[in-house]
């Protein structure tokens, strides 16, 4: 089987429990398949590859470029390397991106809107004696009204096999993904979205701290699109800037979706107030797969950046001060007080003198 080629695998479970019976599903990509897709039990093994015909010889996968209303035909090979008969199901499913940033494909149960929708294998099963290879042929019929851009699925086998021992369903899957660009006006697009900048210092004040930047690409257009990525950031007026090094590219992103990233700035002076600038680059590939370089997007957020025991320093001597001030104040009314009441005294003395004197 081709490198390319993809394992999908969905486990369900059967878990008995006192009185109730419960049911457990979950699934997981197995990543880029080098070999045969090995099933649980009777040693059973199949591969799938594309079909050689005008579109191509062993190619890794199938892309087209299409109209709307446009129609393809294509073929997939699947061949049974076990010592046993395969019966296995073929469908087609619309792919997407996991959280590992790796396509996987929707599950059977998961409706399809797109190339899963508009794809049809000739049959729904194929039954494989052991050393034979079987063509499976499917069509996509493009809607009249499709949106232009890009979609990508996938054509798949699939086998379900019970595991008596673990009490489980084994449901595995081969697939080849899908490219599909619908014809029209093509409108590449990345955004970048919520960028924020934290930063932690050190108990030194007068030492550089780590700043954190995050934020979201959005694929807002209607390509697939990959990019590059520089994350920088800078002290009041642009000085002190540092930039981040190694920042890993994000996986090609369908359009409407999301990729969420987060950068370690290291050696950043706490400058009080930062500026993050974050650069994006998009990145389309076309069906031959060469890549173009679109115009880079590039946002900046503030964030502050305090060396917090300095400014505690500051803070207690400014405390210090006040106080100091309060203190002398108080005396300084104390003192007049005081000066008052012996003034009061001595008007009053002298006061009742005179009336002594009087009578």
């Amino acid at each position: 089987m081709h490198a390319s080629v993809t394992r999908w695998k969905t486990r369900t479970a059967t878990l008995l429990r006192t009185t109730a019976l419960a049911l457990l599903a979950t699934s997981a990509v197995a990543g880029l398949a080098a070999g045969p897709a090995l099933a649980a039990e009777g040693d059973v093994a199949w591969t799938v590859r594309t079909a050689s015909n005008s579109y191509g010889a062993a190619r890794s996968s199938y892309s087209y470029n299409v109209n709307p209303g446009g129609v393809v035909e294509d073929a997939m090979v699947v061949a049974n390397r076990g010592p046993v008969p395969l019966n296995l199901s073929v469908y087609a499913a619309d792919g997407f991106t996991t959280g590992a940033g790796q396509l996987d494909l929707l599950t059977r149960d998961k409706k399809s809107v797109a190339i899963g929708a508009w794809s049809h294998a000739g049959t729904g099963s194929v039954a494989i004696q052991p050393g034979k290879t079987a063509q499976v042929p499917f069509k996509i019929s493009v809607p009249d009204n499709a949106t232009p851009g890009d979609y990508v699925g996938g054509i798949l086998t699939s086998l379900t096999q019970a595991d008596q021992a673990e009490g489980i369903n084994v449901d595995r899957r081969l697939g080849i993904r899908i490219k599909l660009r619908v014809g029209g006006e093509l409108k590449p697009s990345l955004a970048i979205e919520d960028l924020h900048v934290k930063y932690a210092g050190t108990v030194n004040p007068f030492s550089k701290g780590d700043a954190t930047v995050t934020y979201k690409i959005h694929n807002t257009g209607n390509a697939a699109l990959s990019g590059q990525q520089a994350v920088s950031i800078s002290g009041p007026f642009g000085s002190l800037r540092v930039k981040a090094g190694g920042v890993a590219a994000p996986p090609e992103l369908l359009p409407g979706e999301s990729w969420n990233v987060s950068v370690p700035v290291h050696g950043m002076a706490p400058a009080v107030r930062l500026a993050a600038t974050a650069t994006l680059t998009p990145l389309l590939t076309d069906a031959s797969g060469s890549t173009t370089s679109l115009k880079p997007v590039q946002v900046t957020a503030h964030g502050w950046a305090l060396p917090w025991m300095l400014v505690l320093v500051l803070v207690v001597l400014i405390a210090v001060l006040v106080g100091a001030l309060l203190y002398r104040r108080r005396n300084r009314v104390r003192r007049t007080e005081r000066e008052d009441a012996r003034v009061r005294d001595a008007v009053e003395q002298a006061l009742r003198g005179q009336e002594a004197q009087t009578s």
